[in-house]
């Protein structure tokens, strides 16, 4: 029995973002940095690429991710990677309902796909292969690992039970004590907020830029100012989202600092190009 993961347009979003982002990225630092920049330009180069790689095995792995049993065992397809699990290592196979306070320890994640290493607040560490994880997922523990899976077939679970001769057990995240499920990070006013102004801020730099700079005859210099802020918008998000896990003010510095450099950016950028 093979099935695919819950439908979400997460491989496409990855795909198509992942462009636009590299695209503009690669093209920024070379329209930025002239002939004399050869030493900046390899050091920046050199990450761009690096992160190039990485997202395109993560987003190969969103458009191959499948779920399979066969001669007693469940495999789990992620790009070139298989993982086999017999079923004399299962343990325990339960449902997750409700929404689960997830944080990524080693993982990746965007809108409608969710993969690696992740803690689960109340239940503990899990390897996420899964799509959309809002309405909860399935939580299989196993002697080589917790993984998390999210099958667009709801037979598939119950093939997988009647086969390992495991009953499937509900676990209800809504009705978990907040002491052992955590703070959500979506029920953070303040936090959400502080998310938000990270995105205006950095959607009005690029709107400013592409109406202004167009033959203002600044340096070009201020369009790496954008590359920048983008960069450092998705190194913050990321790490905010898990330092907010540990501590909620660390979350909060994270943002703030964004925006501090963001506005830092579009002010060198107003008074360049209005010199």
């Amino acid at each position: 029995m093979i099935v695919r993961p819950v439908r979400t347009i997460g491989a496409w979003f990855g795909l198509i973002m992942g462009t636009i982002v590299f695209t503009f990225t690669l093209w920024g630092i070379g329209f930025s940095l002239g002939p004399g920049d050869e030493s900046l330009k390899i050091l920046l180069y050199i990450p761009a690429f690096l992160f190039i790689g990485i997202f395109s095995v993560l987003v190969l792995g969103a458009f191959t991710m499948t779920y399979r049993i066969k001669d007693d065992t469940l495999i789990i397809y992620w790009g070139f990677r298989s993982h086999k699990i017999p079923f004399s290592e299962i343990n325990e196979i339960n449902q997750i309902t409700g929404r689960s306070n997830l944080y990524s320890i080693l993982g990746f994640s965007w809108p409608g796909y969710m993969i690696g290493l992740y803690n689960s607040k109340g239940l503990g560490p899990v390897r996420m292969y899964a799509t959309n994880t809002q309405n909860g997922y399935y939580y299989i523990k196993t002697n080589l690992g917790l993984y998390g899976i999210t099958p667009r077939k709801p037979e598939f679970i119950e093939e997988l039970a009647a086969q390992t001769g495991k009953d499937i057990e509900i676990i209800d995240m809504e009705a978990m004590p907040k002491s052992q499920r955590g703070q959500l990070m979506c029920e953070d006013g303040y936090y959400n907020l502080l998310y938000k102004i990270n995105i205006i801020l950095l959607v009005v730099f690029a709107l400013y830029l592409a109406i202004f700079f167009p033959g203002s005859g600044a340096s070009s210099f201020v369009v790496l100012l954008l590359v920048l802020a983008l960069a450092l918008f998705f190194f913050n998000i990321g790490n905010a989202a898990r330092l907010y896990h540990f501590s909620d003010q660390g979350g909060y510095f994270l943002l703030l600092l964004g925006i501090a450099v963001t506005g830092t950016f579009i002010i060198l950028s107003l008074s360049e190009i209005s010199l």
